[in-house]
């Protein structure tokens, strides 16, 4: 017989969603909090929306926050995105002994000079 653990999110007697990792569930309960108190907002504001637009504006918004809250500080979407990229696709760096990571490289990864003569070079001698 096998244990299975599930983590559910509940909210107001209602199962939401259903989860593997406490993590995920966390995080989708976060989500819920902020889209709960963004409806109350839209709910305070004077704005002209049916309460399915409010929720779905919420629901949106809370969902995206990573992206949203950088515009809300000021800076443009653009430099955002363009930032990110350049995280992104810098050079990896040299790691010393064994690896414990297990993320895959691109494929359009070139292994540095000499790591790759050496590679060539004990291929050689095996051959």
């Amino acid at each position: 017989m096998a244990v299975v653990v599930k983590y559910i999110v509940v909210r107001n007697g209602e199962e939401k969603m259903t989860f593997v990792t406490k993590k995920e569930a966390d995080a989708y309960d976060k989500m819920l909090d902020i889209a709960d108190n963004l409806f109350d907002f839209l709910q305070g504001a004077d704005l002209k929306l049916d309460e399915k637009q409010q929720e779905e504006i919420s629901f949106l918004l809370a969902d995206r926050r990573d992206e949203v809250m950088p515009i809300l500080r000021g800076v443009h979407p653009k430099k955002t995105l363009e930032s990110e990229k350049k995280m992104t696709t810098k050079a990896p760096t040299k790691k010393t002994g064994a690896s414990t990571s297990n993320t895959a490289k691109p494929k359009s990864a070139k292994p540095p000079a000499k790591v790759a003569a050496k590679s060539r070079a004990a291929a050689k001698k095996r051959a």
